[in-house]
């Protein structure tokens, strides 16, 4: 059985299109299966930057088999998909690089803690 997430979306409704990248971003995080039981991912919709388009802020934790949380660094942009895929490369560089439990861009994409 693979990795299971859950999703919420805030300040708007979501879409099939965001759906659909977030499945084939936690296919990524499968290889990591036997540190993490689950994440959780949050899209949410902060507002106009610079009066023409909405910002997107995008968050996952991930939870260890331990059932530790751990929160990965926050991607924010005009495009959700491309701030969703910063944060999943953050995760992936971060399970690569130490263990779950003792772990500490992408474009235009700003991270932040």
């Amino acid at each position: 059985m693979g990795l299971g997430m859950q999703i919420v979306y805030l300040g708007f409704a979501g879409s099939s299109a965001l759906d659909a990248e977030a499945g084939v971003q936690l296919l990524r995080l499968d290889r990591f299966s036997g540190m993490l039981s689950g994440c959780h991912l949050a899209v949410e919709q902060l507002g106009t930057t610079s009066g023409r388009k909405f910002a997107y802020d995008v968050r996952l934790e991930l939870l260890s088999v331990s059932r530790e949380f751990k929160p990965i660094a926050h991607g924010e942009n005009e495009d959700p998909i491309a701030a969703m895929r910063a944060v999943f490369d953050a995760a992936v560089h971060e399970l690569r690089s130490a263990p779950i439990a003792g772990a500490a861009g992408h474009g235009a994409v700003r991270l932040r803690n």
